[in-house]
């Protein structure tokens, strides 16, 4: 037997098993169809949990890079009913070509926006993102599904030649359209930019602990409020970081996610991924590196601003 869809193949399904009973059954005269269509029946069982839990908010993560924020974004995808859209920045450079033959992208309208040969302005493109994200988040909604965002900070605040005050964060975006709900996930700066440097994504110069810091602190400064959750706690007690994303973001928690993270696929899946989660020994630190930690005022501040040791 095959069908074009999950739906398909269950209707199908109980068509036969209908077709049996009449077969079999002295009584199958009393066996009634259903008054409606099985796709209408789902339709309305969507409308019913949408209308119940009524209007609801944008949620959104934000992160740097090699951060853990993947895993954790991992176990909001794996709630029930959850979509998460991963490394979303609508006015992102980092796709750009910058010679070349353009990316092939036929279902993406702001990457066409962003590669016209006649250039499109940020308040378009910003437009027509705005427009789609609400198309999206009502659709889903419609289903009883809950949308999430999964910011690409690094696109702003880690991109040479980026000027990251002269633009809006995705949060802003969104915050000014929307009912939003945020969280922001924090790691040790040092392993952070350690990973980062393992990667070759240090896309920003110099190539130093404190511009990296520097950066960072700029970052934190425009989430300002955004309450935060970390890494480091993640790893110890996956369930109790979850648990305490789903009250900010206003899901609902379920301890099951966090074993269904390894059957999770989504962009910017570049972590570690053997064994279990649980904490991690440090990356080893270079001279180089282990010698900035002391010169670095504002890594000392990033540091000293969430209780890290330097």
């Amino acid at each position: 037997m095959t069908s074009d869809s999950p739906t398909d193949t269950l209707v199908s399904t109980l068509n036969e098993a209908l077709e049996m009973l009449r077969e079999y059954s002295h009584d199958f005269d009393e066996i009634e169809t259903p008054t409606e269509p099985l796709p209408s029946l789902l339709e309305q069982c969507e409308r019913a949990v949408a209308a119940v839990e009524g209007p609801q908010p944008l949620r959104s993560i934000h992160h740097f890079a090699c951060t853990g924020g993947t895993v954790m974004s991992k176990a909001l995808f794996a709630l029930p009913n959850t979509v998460l859209l991963s490394e979303i920045d609508p006015l992102s450079e980092a796709m750009l070509a910058k010679s070349g033959p353009v990316p092939f992208a036929p279902t993406d309208l702001v990457f066409a926006l962003r590669h016209s040969v006649r250039p499109v302005e940020d308040e378009i493109v910003i437009a027509t993102f705005l427009a789609g994200l609400a198309a999206a988040k009502t659709g889903l909604e419609q289903g009883g599904r809950h949308l999430i965002l999964r910011d690409h900070a690094h696109s702003q605040f880690c991109w040479d030649g980026v000027d990251f005050d002269a633009r809006p964060t995705l949060r802003e975006l969104v915050s000014e359209n929307f009912d939003t709900r945020s969280v922001l996930t924090m790691r040790h700066p040092l392993d952070s930019f350690l990973s980062l440097m393992a990667n070759d994504w240090v896309h920003f110069s110099p190539k130093t602990l404190e511009e990296y810091a520097r950066r960072y602190l700029a970052f934190l400064d425009r989430y300002e409020g955004v309450p935060v959750v970390f890494y480091e706690d993640f790893t110890v007690d996956p369930n109790a970081v979850l648990r305490r994303m789903c009250d900010l973001l206003e899901l609902k928690f379920s301890p099951l996610a966090t074993e269904l993270i390894g059957a999770v696929r989504m962009s910017g899946d570049s972590g570690r991924k053997e064994g279990p989660i649980g904490p991690r020994p440090r990356r080893e630190v270079p001279e180089a590196i282990d010698a900035q930690r002391g010169e670095s005022n504002s890594y000392r501040a990033l540091c000293a601003r969430f209780g890290y040791a330097p």
